[in-house]
């Protein structure tokens, strides 16, 4: 059975572009056909300033919406990344396997160093080897498929070189996995600004959607939306970005077409009441979920442990296989005196 991985970063709250381009794949998909592992990555949420009690509520409404929106944990394992020791213990090997030049190259590392550099800061070097965490985060399971946003690929392409170089190294010890996308949305955009993606790291912001926004929340950041110049609708993600969004977004929440749904548009007044009364009835049963499971957080508890424990069970083997493929003693039993081994 093919076995899939992914993840959720706990750095703010989860996003229409989290749900769009993630989350309901994982839902609909992934865990119907597949042994599917979910994860709320804490540890990724350290690379950069913090605060530690935020990253923990962060954490908890993570795992909350991930099952407000659908997971069941009977169909799939859902966990905290930072709850399974094996995470950081294969990330250590594979910091052993990867060069500076790939993780100097990575985007998002080149992106918020740069920021920080104008600003007469500096980032963590945790921010520079995450990439490796996150290739442990997948290799540990012998995932086959990792579900992401198209932004997240070149991560996953990350842990697909070291897996070969490391089989390639020390002998065969992990699966090498492959990235899939969604059809439509793969990435949402900023309402306010459709050059950068809807992050949920921005604490606040008119052009992002969040999963608990109140549906009068929702309708008036979407009626806020910018276009662009021009009255034709279309879908054209060059030339016309923001309302490309607009249209990805409308079809990615009915199911339809972007550029076959522009055709039925003669204005964008339209369009955007059309769309944010589509992402308001998306919304609608993740909101009413959570809010249910808000009344019972022993459920919630009861999944991660559990979870954790199902994860742990899959990700040791492989993890033990790699500290005594490149090299390392395994470690002394403890003998009971006078007993026969």
């Amino acid at each position: 059975m093919t076995r899939v991985f992914s993840g959720v970063k706990p750095t703010g709250h989860l996003t229409l572009g989290n749900y769009l381009g993630a989350l309901r794949q994982w839902v609909a998909e992934d865990q119907h056909r597949s042994d599917a592992l979910f994860c709320v990555v804490d540890l990724h949420a350290l690379t950069v300033d913090h605060d530690p009690a935020r990253v923990r509520r962060l954490s908890r409404q993570a795992a909350s919406l991930l099952l407000a929106a659908g997971l069941d944990p009977e169909l799939c394992t859902v966990f905290v990344q930072s709850h399974v020791d094996e995470h950081a213990r294969l990330s250590y090997l594979l910091e052993c396997v990867a060069t500076d030049g790939e993780m100097r190259r990575m985007i998002q590392y080149k992106e918020k160093a740069a920021r920080e550099r104008v600003r007469g800061g500096s980032v963590r070097l945790s921010l520079l080897t995450y990439p490796v965490l996150m290739a442990a985060d997948i290799l540990a399971y012998g995932a086959d498929e990792v579900p992401v946003g198209d932004d997240q690929a070149q991560h996953v392409e990350l842990a697909r070189d070291l897996a070969v170089r490391f089989n390639q190294r020390y002998g065969h010890t992990f699966v090498v996995p492959k990235v899939t996308l969604p059809k439509v949305a793969a990435r949402v955009m900023n309402l306010q600004d459709p050059a950068s993606k809807m992050g949920k790291s921005e604490d606040v912001g008119p052009g992002i959607v969040y999963l608990l926004d109140e549906p009068g929340v929702v309708r008036r950041k979407v009626m806020r939306a910018v276009t662009d110049s021009g009255s034709e609708v279309v879908h054209d993600r060059a030339a016309r970005p923001g309302l490309a969004n607009l249209l990805e977004i409308l079809a990615a929440c009915t199911g339809g077409d972007p550029a076959a749904l522009a055709a039925g548009y003669s204005s964008y007044g339209a369009l955007k009441k059309d769309t944010a009364e589509a992402v308001v009835e998306v919304l609608r049963p993740v909101r009413e979920r959570h809010r249910e499971l808000c009344g019972d957080p022993g459920y919630v508890e009861g999944v991660l442990r559990a979870g954790a424990e199902k994860a742990r069970a899959v990700a040791r083997p492989t993890v033990d296989a790699a500290y005594r493929a490149i090299g390392l003693l395994a470690p002394v039993e403890d003998v009971v005196p006078g007993a026969v081994r």
